[in-house]
């Protein structure tokens, strides 16, 4: 990959471009030379991303592919910008869905995590995870990611591992780690506790159960009202508010429970909303959290009706054994047949399911482990409120982020499940007291006992998670990547997870490390399918990656996905955007092929661009160094999309259909001197064209680069282009300008009345200015090639011929004789036409420039546009106006 090597590299070019060989070479050769290792620029400033780590459960979606080609994108420009840029890889052990993968495994075997034990069951997912992890690496090197394995992590890795320790016990000395009894969200299904933001709300049609207790003493009734009948034998007492009239009399007076017949009291609380339905609430403190709070200020038991599987327990009576749901049926009809039952209205409303398991949640009172948040919110939320916290992009995100932890409730973070972080917590069996220790405890730190057994469950997966941008460098040591790479400089990620995990990074962040883990926060949306709907499996419509690589390569997915995201906006996967993405390719190689065949034996030495260039030269240096400009500061604002859309008009537009046909002429002319002047041009903006693209697509930008003339081992290490004010040449784009819009109008009539492009014609060209006049005949020959001219006449002072075509362009009037092929009647029908549209663009115009509003508002700049556009318009229509009165006479 020498300079030496570049004229048989040329010469081997083949006709088309073969993606699967070129990503499976490239990758395994950038790979092999190391070249995303961090730490080789001591000397640099750093740029340092880290992964969102993908779950070791299964295949990478697509929406993986959009999160990790934009951080790609990003770390690949900036380590061609010079900076020592770190994309540190990894994966989560995602406890509750790897461990429910491998139960269901395992369940297919007629086994149960129970039959194999802890330690043979954790062996089982140790397995599934090493056999995923490797189909993750499989799946990142398909995709072309820039990745430093050398700093690969795990979640439950050694060093992971001890950071997550070290918080636990530290918080818990602090006093905002504590274990308590508390109304949690309860899975039935995978038997575990679930934090707030792991349970999906689902609108379901339900039904309003109206129940009458009696007073114990048969003077009165009380009717309430409840989603959850089978709720009602865990019952402790009915609330009213303190101030409602209609109770008065009844408060302190106690109930009779029906089917269980206990005796439950009447009490005031101002919980209760003396408006909303009979003004008088069931309160069940072990099955719903608001009721707990309730029986706290009361004093009122807590009675549990059913077990951690959701099946009716010895408090539930009759129903001992039934599934919740089967006793929800029969408890109707007993309470109906007892007369307890008055109404069953039918009710829509919001019930809580599993994010996981899907499971219908079920409010369960429980001994759980809590993180006690406000502290920790209160350092984020000032952080972010003195201009110390993190930069959202797109900007509306902070709101929805400081909303959330301005309101956050504790935090359960302890898990019934064998996979993940034990809790380092022991019990004691003799004295009974807890002890919290950062290694393994072998004797009780209350009464030196060794009788003592560990908590038997683990953290909440996202715990290890929050602490990933400092635990991934080294922390708690003082690592060197954690003094080089710590704050991380933008963390990209979905909207979906801003409560799940960019919340809980920034608080752990500013507890642990005093610093923001990130400085900015990149919010995409999700990748939904070409109807906007979500992907799912129940619907069939999601798509993997791997299978749109197989079908158009790595770079047609990663240009399609990137360029078509806007921060915080959701995108719709459309197989033709990817098809057009896959032509944009091999646009972009059969140009550079080309080119090649032009550039045979000029090096990267041999390139010159002082000295006289030519009107298309000057002008692609110009475009070139225009696209420099604002590709670079697109990608600095993280806008993809538009990004996407200026190199497309760059290298579609101006690169292939105008330079390179232009070029040609200097390409295949005599003059040897403007031919080594084009070719040096040609490999300059080619090579700098593919280190732009590179970031979007490595593979072909590769494959180019490396058969242009060039310096250096890769482009993944050639340098970012920047601009050189040499290139500016405003008086080059007029010209081009001019030229394009004699050659288009030429090319469109020529259209309208199907004369071939290979049929010369004559074109009669009348500049309006001496600049006009000298700029078209110092480029007559641009002019006759790509006419196709048999006479090319340029002339200020002609008179309109009688019969011809005509274009009105700025600046020219153009006149194709085309006597024998024209039609008056028809010509005067196109200008009529014209008149009408230039009639329209004059009245818009004026319309705007007389709104008081608009002129008041608008820059100057603007204003004096739109005034330049009047007057261009205005002028374009009176030259048809004489056009047409010139034919019709």
């Amino acid at each position: 990959m020498t300079e030496a090597n570049e004229t048989k590299e040329q010469l081997q070019m083949p006709t088309t471009y073969d993606p699967k060989e070129a990503e499976s070479k490239w990758y395994d050769y950038w790979i092999k030379n190391e070249f995303f290792k961090a730490g080789t620029r001591p000397d640099a400033e750093t740029y340092t991303i880290v992964i969102p780590p993908p779950n070791v459960t299964g295949m990478l979606h697509i929406g993986h592919a959009l999160d990790f080609t934009l951080q790609d994108i990003l770390i690949r420009t900036k380590r061609m910008q010079g900076y020592d840029a770190l994309w540190l890889p990894g994966s989560d052990h995602a406890g509750i869905a790897t461990q429910t993968k491998v139960e269901q495994k395992l369940r297919e075997q007629g086994q149960s995590r129970y039959d194999l034990g802890r330690e043979k069951f954790l062996e089982k997912v140790w397995e599934w995870k090493e056999l995923y992890a490797n189909t993750i690496h499989e799946q990142w090197a398909k995709m072309g990611f820039s990745l430093d394995y050398s700093r690969e992590r795990f979640t439950l890795d050694e060093g992971l591992s001890q950071a997550v320790r070290e918080v636990f016990v530290s918080l818990y000395e602090k006093g905002l780690i504590y274990r308590g009894n508390y109304i949690i969200n309860w899975d039935p299904a995978a038997r575990t506790a679930l934090s707030d933001i792991e349970v999906e709300y689902k609108e379901v049609q339900g039904a309003l159960y109206h129940l009458e207790y009696k007073t114990t003493d048969g003077t009165g009734s009380i009717v309430v009202a409840t989603t959850r009948p089978e709720t009602m034998l865990g019952d402790t007492a009915v609330a009213v508010h303190p101030k409602d009239e209609r109770y008065q009399h009844l408060i302190g007076k106690t109930l009779l429970l029906p089917i269980v017949n206990r005796e439950i009291p009447i009490i005031a609380d101002e919980y209760v909303e003396k408006e909303f339905g009979s003004g008088a609430v069931k309160i069940t403190p072990a099955h719903d959290p608001n009721d707990f709070e309730v029986g706290k200020r009361h004093d009122l038991p807590q009675v549990l009706v059913m077990d951690e599987t959701g099946t009716m327990n010895a408090n539930a009576g009759p129903y001992l054994g039934m599934d919740r749901f089967e006793c929800r049926k029969q408890i109707v009809a007993d309470l109906k047949e007892q007369g307890v039952l008055i109404k069953i209205e039918e009710h829509m409303h919001q019930v809580g399911h599993s994010e996981r398991s899907g499971a219908v949640i079920e409010p369960y009172l429980s001994t759980q482990w809590f993180v006690k948040m406000q502290p920790l919110a209160d350092q984020a939320i000032d952080a972010q409120k003195t201009g110390k916290g993190v930069n959202f992009v797109p900007d509306r995100f902070e709101k929805i982020y400081l909303n959330w932890i301005e309101n956050v409730r504790d935090w359960c973070i302890s898990r019934q499940l064998w996979w993940g972080h034990r809790i380092p917590a022991w019990y004691c069996a003799d004295c009974g007291q807890i002890t919290v220790t950062r290694e393994d405890a072998t004797a009780c730190s209350h009464c030196q006992s060794t009788n003592l057994n560990q908590d038997n469950d683990v953290l909440d997966t996202w715990f290890s998670s929050a602490l990933w941008p400092f635990s991934t460098l080294g922390w708690p040591n003082e690592t060197e990547d954690m003094k080089r790479f710590y704050p991380t400089n933008v963390l990209v990620t979905g909207y979906d997870i801003i409560y799940f995990w960019v919340a809980r990074m920034i608080f752990t962040a500013l507890e642990f490390t005093d610093q923001i883990p990130f400085k900015d926060v990149l919010m995409h949306g999700l990748v939904r399918d070409s109807e906007g709907r979500k992907m799912s499996k129940s619907l069939g419509n999601g798509v993997d990656p791997l299978e749109v690589i197989e079908k158009y390569g790595a770079d047609a997915m990663r240009y399609m996905i990137s360029t078509s995201s806007t921060p915080g906006q959701d995108l719709r996967f459309r197989w033709e955007r990817v098809e057009q993405a896959r032509n944009f390719a091999n646009k972009i190689w059969n140009a550079s092929r080309f080119a090649l065949m032009n550039l045979e034996g000029v090096n990267a030495a041999d390139i010159d661009l002082t000295g006289q260039l030519g009107t298309a030269d000057r002008w692609i240096l110009h475009r070139l160094n225009e696209t420099v400009r604002d590709v670079t500061r697109l990608i600095d604002s993280y806008e993809f999309g538009e990004t996407g859309r200026l190199l497309y008009n760059f290298i579609w537009d101006d690169l292939c259909d105008w330079y390179i046909e232009f070029s040609k002429l200097s390409l295949y002319g005599t003059d040897t001197a403007a031919k080594s002047k084009t070719q040096s041009v040609l490999a300059y903006v080619l090579d700098h064209t593919q280190r732009l693209i590179h970031p979007f697509m490595p593979f072909i930008s590769e494959e180019i680069w490396q058969h242009l003339p060039h310096v250096g081992e890769t482009i993944t290490l050639a340098s970012w282009p920047v601009e050189n004010e040499a290139f500016e040449s405003p008086d080059a784009v007029r010209e081009m300008e001019l030229l394009m819009d004699v050659i288009r109008s030429v090319r469109n009539i020529r259209s309208e009345v199907n004369v071939p492009m290979s049929k010369k014609v004559e074109l009669l060209v009348k500049p309006a200015s001496s600049e006009t006049l000298s700029i078209l005949r110092s480029n007559e020959e641009y002019l006759k090639r790509f006419c196709n001219t048999s006479l090319l006449q340029i002339d200020a002072e002609m008179a309109a011929p009688e019969k011809a075509m005509t274009a009105i362009i700025t600046g020219a009037e153009l006149y194709l004789p085309l006597a024998g092929l024209i039609d008056i009647a028809q010509e005067l029908t196109r200008l009529d036409k014209e008149l009408q549209s230039l009639h329209g663009e004059v009245e818009r115009i004026e319309k705007k420039l007389g709104n008081e509003g608009f002129v008041a508002k608008a820059p100057a700049k603007v204003i004096e546009e739109e005034k330049a556009k009047l007057a261009d318009y205005a002028d374009k229509r009176d030259k048809v106006i004489t056009r047409l009165a010139e034919l019709k006479g």
